[in-house]
């Protein structure tokens, strides 16, 4: 505050590299923000992602499992069974 006031050369270039500071930390924080809203964005869609997965691993468990259960079909046809 006291650079503002002041009228000397030294007080202005304090002046200007006090503004140039706050601007960048101003820049730092949005820039910050926007990546963290870019985190969430993307922790999101892996969790869901994962939950699809998990459903996709419990459907072919139960094919699988259905597939060990079938049981023997009859055969249909005119071939005779192999002796």
């Amino acid at each position: 505050m006291l650079s503002s006031v002041l009228n000397s050369d030294r007080a202005i270039e304090v002046n200007i590299q006090v503004m140039r500071i706050f601007t960048k930390i101003r820049q730092m924080l949005f820039d910050n923000t926007e990546l963290r809203l870019e985190i969430e964005k993307i922790k999101s869609k892996i969790n869901s992602q994962d939950k699809n997965m998990g459903i996709v691993f419990r459907y072919l468990d139960e094919l699988i499992d259905r597939k060990s259960e079938s049981q023997q079909r009859r055969r249909i046809g005119y071939k005779p069974d192999k002796i």
